[in-house]
């Protein structure tokens, strides 16, 4: 485990909907989620706040900023495992995706044993 980081999850995604779920996946996981973001801002100010091990990321969010962004800025000031969770699959989209050297990329829909299985692997690996 990364020190000085939380147990917890930040889920960033600008449709409410989504992030709703994808909380409710976590918290049935027996994980806490210690926040969610529908912004670049949010997410990096949430980021530093609650210091979260894990963070799923959208790609495309509301406001200044994508989801790379915000991941660039929380491995820089936090240092938690980003999962991206995604609709698209364009070439230059993932190639900037990869920048952060995400744990994982899942792509939309997610379905709960894949969202499971990707976080339990990447908590693992701490």
């Amino acid at each position: 485990m990364n020190d000085g980081l939380q147990d917890c999850v930040l889920v960033v995604d600008d449709e409410f909907l989504i992030a709703q779920t994808l909380s409710i996946q976590i918290e049935d996981m027996g994980l806490t989620v210690c926040g969610t973001a529908a912004t670049a801002a949010d997410a990096i100010a949430l980021a530093k706040a609650q210091r979260p091990r894990l963070v799923l990321m959208d790609m495309r969010l509301k406001g200044v900023g994508d989801g790379v962004d915000a991941a660039l800025a929380i491995h820089e000031f936090v240092g938690s495992k980003v999962i991206f969770i995604t609709a698209s699959r364009e070439p230059a989209m993932l190639e900037r995706m990869n920048q952060d050297h995400p744990a994982a990329i899942l792509f939309k829909p997610v379905f709960g044993r894949q969202l499971q299985t990707a976080v339990r692997e990447v908590l693992a690996a701490d």
